[in-house]
């Protein structure tokens, strides 16, 4: 009877390691993929700024010049 409850601990525990350790992977693949989509989201949305500012001078300095 104690070995089979030492068994049956030692499997509990492993067992908790093994889903502790695919929680982790899937966490940390979810931090790197979501700071991935912000990164390219901020750059994204940074050349559209440049972009439009540089569109609107444009336009400003054609509109002086004339």
């Amino acid at each position: 009877m104690k070995y089979a409850l030492l068994l049956i601990t030692a499997l509990l525990i492993t067992g908790c390691a093994e889903i502790k350790g695919a929680g982790r992977t899937i966490g940390h693949t979810t931090r790197d993929v979501t700071k991935q989509i912000g990164h390219t989201t901020r750059d994204v949305t940074r050349e559209i700024g440049h972009g439009t500012r540089d569109t609107v001078k444009g336009i400003g300095n054609q509109i002086q010049n004339q």
